[in-house]
């Protein structure tokens, strides 16, 4: 088979992935599906393609990450069933008030997310919360997806050191780094996306009112579309949100806020403190793997965080968790199908890596001007927009071009941190477009559609992000990582 070939089925492999997935369909069928498809235009056999090239970069994607998806979604569902995600998001909101309101919605998602609440449950409570608030504030609620979106799945998302969202997570193991790198760049990256954000919220929102703009219509709800939109976004699957057993009071803020303290307490500690000067030379022997310490510290720290967050936080509710087996099995099943859905992604990333015609896509990529970082970018940039996920994005290029760009860093002294600050922001831009479906899910929540409320998610989401992106690029070109 000719390169032509092989482009044309890896062209149109993904954009029947990409049609299919915004329509709705489940990527743990399209996945494997169009993988098939790019291989068979390449002259792979098939049934070889399917379970040693696919189903080997899946599992192994879940035998990496499974540990996170797993004890995020249950500190998550426990969270929540608690009643302390609405006591931390409404104590946020009124505090602020209505007079700011939109700042009020974005400072509550970001204490949620970096706090380790899954993106889902975090929309889940904060649309009805924002929409009672824009209400009351006049702010129509169009713009209540991106300010949502600004709060949850911007700065505490991809910039924040430290944050344990999974896109932080997945370079460490690629660039022996930690939630922290590059912390410096990470705060300027988080001030650019933030400022702009809010700029943009505050104009829109002054444009609406010398409008006299009233509130949107909403459109109806699908539950099935959500799910299917949601699972490739968040690392928590909406079925199980209202199954277990709601706490009937809510605590305290001290009470709801202590378990996401530990959360950030225990994985500071063990990031920077404990982990680095443990002994863990017997991680070299095979049956270990034949790994380092610092390739599965920051997996360890955030896995660490979460349990014990979840421990305490059972323990100071434990009264209020009347059904705790079921909240429990709820969230242990709700990581599930999210995890499966991004592991195929990286199983489709893994076919098309193998594929003929991808090096010459991996060469012109590695050979852009401007050095490893903005080839790095570009890379990112472009997996996670085509295949709608951030994380299924990142892992994708990590996956086929992590060890090329350790080389690079090694020849031109390029500091790992300084890639994986670059490589997490570059996956948290592009991957904001329309089919993706943190995007989709959201706009169903809020009742909104694409038309009424995207180009202020675009705003709010992507072009904030691929500025902080080129700011943090042309800092670090001048004074390195810091």
């Amino acid at each position: 088979m000719s390169d032509l070939a092989g482009f044309l089925g890896i062209g149109l492999a993904l954009a029947v992935l990409v049609v299919l997935a915004y329509r709705g369909w489940s990527v743990l069928l399209l996945a494997p599906v169009t993988a098939l498809i790019a291989a068979g235009f390449s002259g792979f056999p098939l049934l070889a393609t399917l379970t040693q090239l696919f189903m080997t970069g899946a599992a192994g994607f879940i035998a990496q990450f499974f540990p996170l998806f797993l004890f995020g979604a249950l500190f998550a569902k426990l969270m929540n069933d608690s009643g302390s995600v609405s006591t931390i998001a409404d104590c946020m909101t009124r505090v602020l008030g209505r007079e700011r309101a939109v700042l009020a919605v974005v400072l509550a998602g970001a204490v949620l997310t970096y706090g380790g609440i899954s993106l889902f449950v975090a929309f889940f409570v904060m649309v009805p919360m924002a929409q009672a608030l824009f209400d009351g504030a006049g702010i129509p609620r169009r713009l209540v997806p991106a300010t949502v979106i600004l709060g949850t799945s911007t700065f505490t998302m991809t910039a924040l050191p430290g944050s344990p969202a999974i896109q932080n997570v997945i370079p460490m193991p690629f660039f022996g780094t930690s939630l922290y790198s590059a912390p410096g760049l990470g705060f300027i990256a988080a001030a650019v996306m933030l400022a702009i954000g809010l700029a943009w919220l505050r104009r829109a929102q002054a444009v609406a009112r010398r409008n006299g703009e009233g509130e949107a219509i909403a459109c109806p709800i699908d539950a099935a579309r959500i799910r299917e939109h949601s699972t490739t976004a968040s690392t928590f699957d909406p079925a199980e949100i209202d199954r277990g057993a709601p706490a009937a009071d809510r605590p305290g803020f001290a009470v709801a806020f202590v378990p996401v303290g530990v959360v950030i307490c225990v994985n500071l500690l063990l990031s920077l403190v404990v982990l680095p000067s443990i002994d863990a030379d017997y991680l070299a022997e095979a049956k270990w793997g034949g790994t380092t310490v610092s390739a599965v510290a920051g997996i360890w720290s955030v896995v660490a965080a979460l349990a014990v967050a979840t421990l305490v936080l059972i323990l100071l509710n434990r009264g209020r968790l009347t059904n705790l087996r079921d909240s429990v099995d709820a969230g242990c099943h709700a990581a599930v199908l999210p995890a499966l859905s991004v592991a195929s992604l990286v199983g489709f990333g893994a076919v098309i890596a193998a594929l003929p015609a991808f090096e010459a896509i991996r060469d012109w990529l590695l050979g852009l001007g401007g050095g490893p970082l903005v080839s790095l970018a570009v890379a990112t940039n472009l997996l996670a927009g085509l295949t709608g996920s951030a994380s299924g994005g990142l892992t994708i290029a990590l996956e086929a071009l992590g060890p090329a760009y350790m080389d690079i860093a090694a020849r031109t002294g390029t500091d790992p941190e300084l890639m994986h600050r670059v490589a997490v922001i570059g996956a948290g831009t592009l991957d904001l477009l329309p089919h993706n479906g943190a995007v989709v899910t959201l706009l169903a929540l809020c009742g909104m559609t694409h038309r009424e409320s995207y180009i202020d998610i675009a705003v709010a989401g992507i072009l904030n992000s691929l500025v902080a992106l080129i700011v943090v690029i042309l800092v670090a070109s001048v004074f390195g990582s810091f």
